[in-house]
């Protein structure tokens, strides 16, 4: 008699997904986020992304960095935008001291047509 080879319900292969968002972890009491706007003069759209990507890896691996996101608009290719975390602003300071930082602050004149840069502190 041959065996048949039953199927399992694709049910219990199928792992459940929460509806619920996980809960960030909680900030530290004095964590400040810097959101950074640019506009790229017209022709150096490129070069800008290559500098501002070059500053990514370097920055989210210094202490008191949480989290340090760069964007780029979807509707103004020249435009460019730093979402940053510290875990204060102390933190951002010496962020400022470091190699790659003061690397893009020589050259973010020849690059950027304008910026804008503001702290923020959650509120809830």
């Amino acid at each position: 008699m041959a065996k048949h080879k039953t199927k399992k319900s694709s049910r219990t292969s199928i792992k459940q997904k929460s509806s619920r968002p996980k809960k960030p972890a909680k900030l530290p009491k004095d964590a400040v986020a810097l959101v950074v706007a640019m506009h790229a003069k017209s022709g150096q759209e490129l070069l800008l992304q290559a500098e501002l990507t070059a500053l990514v890896r370097p920055s989210r691996n210094e202490e008191g960095c949480l989290l340090y996101d760069l964007h780029r608009s979807t509707d103004v290719p020249a435009d460019f935008l730093f979402y940053e975390i510290w875990s204060s602003r102390e933190a951002h300071a010496a962020h400022k001291q470091t190699p790659h930082f003061l690397r893009w602050n020589a050259r973010k004149d020849t690059l950027l047509a304008s910026r804008e840069s503001t702290f923020w502190k959650k509120i809830s």
